[in-house]
């Protein structure tokens, strides 16, 4: 049996579904290829659920922190099967939603593992089923990537999938990997009670993130208890009931012996089956789908987004990717994506997030730099919420456009959506200095950060 499309999608990760639900929006008929539930990793095994913890750790330190408003409580517990009910509570609700969506806009699902018989003639196989394409999209996604030598077994050693569907609290926790995911987890577990070691092979936590930023969430660790060692390089993991981690540093060997130990150390792209049934499809170094600035493959009419291609590994990054690719499809004029400026959030405690170049890589490429910082300590809105703790970094061209933004404190992951526009827009720091920001609010730092670099601040 053959079925025809004008687009058929492997995957239904972010890449994958913002395909379809764009490309059925605009008139297409697609046919979408799924071998688990629709959302991927981002909704059932990536943001969603991560979230969803974070938001219980930080509903656990408001409590504690309650006496500080002259609210008095008891001492508060974690239930966690409680916990994990609501995260998958809410995983259902999303995912019974999207399914709504594809369904309102006509697009075919078919469950099961879909297998490429003939790239170049965008024929795929899933169930029994031919089927055949005009155009075909490869959003097959990632998985945890793995260390040599240390293999996943979901008790003692845990991928960030394993962390998820934790039924109990490790006492103590080695974290390998201090980039997003780690200290993402880093930060939760602390705060429902785990003794948390993070061990990262760079000299620093967060590598990628402007450094005064990152050194505000290393600070805040630090003084949560959390213990941060960098420059570490990690040999193995022993043990069977307790686990210890054996790693060098500073040229001596160490050993951690600890109830569970976390790899965060990125994901590795989900090509192996593209790799062998379409060898004519170019892969990359570390398997990555090699693409073009509007994601054609090597192929024509076949495409690749998201995480299966070596793009930021965002959701957000997915669905762009996705608009890219339909539009190219249906003829239309496609901006490619300009990875420079691309948002990104991470939710640890304190929360990070930035867009374009930081001060390092705007003086790398060249620039006359200048640079406005300024503090939640002093911003009216952050005292009263009791989280004074980060800061607001303007990275601009001398008299040119801001270059790039960078906050680390309360909400910052809601703050930089104003940030990202005035990037995006080659906006100039006069032009963000003369809009009224609304006050008391967090966002007037922002405000306050773009003024000073007129030389004429209010407040610093």
């Amino acid at each position: 049996m053959t079925e025809h499309f004008d687009v058929v999608v492997l995957g239904g990760g972010p890449g994958g579904y913002g395909a379809a639900l764009y490309g059925a929006a605009a008139g297409l008929n697609i046919a979408l290829v799924e071998a688990e539930k629709v959302g991927g990793t981002c909704l059932h095994r990536g943001c969603i659920p991560a979230k969803e913890l974070l938001q219980t750790a930080e509903v656990l330190r408001t409590v504690r922190g309650a006496k500080d408003f002259g609210i008095q409580v008891g001492e508060p517990t974690l239930d966690l099967p409680a916990s994990m009910a609501r995260k998958q509570q809410v995983i259902d609700k999303l995912t019974k939603g999207l399914e709504s969506l594809l369904a309102g806009r006509n697009v075919t699902v078919f469950p099961g593992v879909g297998s490429i018989v003939a790239a170049s003639a965008q024929r795929v196989t899933v169930a029994g089923t031919e089927l055949t394409g005009d155009a075909l999209i490869l959003a097959t996604g990632s998985t945890p990537r793995v260390l040599p030598g240390i293999e996943f077994d979901g008790e003692r050693i845990l991928s960030s999938d394993h962390v998820l569907e934790l039924d109990r609290v490790p006492q103590r926790t080695a974290i390998i990997g201090g980039g997003a995911i780690g200290c993402e987890f880093a930060s939760y577990l602390a705060d429902v009670g785990s003794a948390v070691t993070i061990l990262e092979a760079l000299p620093a936590i967060l590598p990628g993130v402007d450094p005064q930023a990152a050194d505000v969430v290393a600070r805040a660790f630090r003084r949560r208890g959390i213990k941060v060692l960098t420059n570490v390089r990690v040999e193995g993991v022993d043990g069977e009931s307790c686990p210890t981690v054996n790693y060098t540093l500073d040229g001596n060997g160490v050993s951690l012996e600890v109830d569970a130990v976390i790899i965060c150390v990125g994901r590795s792209p989900r090509s192996e089956g593209i790799q062998i049934e379409a060898p004519e499809i170019a892969l990359g170094i570390g398997g990555h789908v090699v693409v073009d600035a509007h994601m054609r493959t090597t192929i024509p009419n076949v495409y690749a987004v998201g995480d299966l291609v070596d793009t930021p590994a965002l959701a957000h990054v997915g669905f762009a990717e996705a608009i890219v690719a339909i539009k190219d499809i249906l003829g239309e004029e496609a901006k490619p994506i300009d990875y420079d400026k691309v948002p990104w959030g991470i939710y640890c405690h304190p929360e990070v997030a930035f867009s374009g170049l930081t001060e390092a890589d705007a003086r790398e490429r060249g620039y006359d730099v200048v640079t406005s910082v300024h503090r939640f300590g002093g911003n009216s809105r952050a005292i009263l919420m009791g989280e004074t703790d980060g800061l607001v970094k303007i990275v601009a061209e001398r008299d040119g456009p801001i270059l790039g933004v960078h906050f680390a404190g309360p909400w910052a992951t809601e703050l930089l959506a104003e940030g990202y526009l005035a990037v995006s827009w080659e906006a100039t720091a006069a032009d963000i200095g003369a809009l009224i920001h609304a006050h008391p609010t967090l966002s007037e730092l922002f405000g306050e950060s773009a003024m000073a670099l007129t030389g004429r601040g209010l407040h610093g």
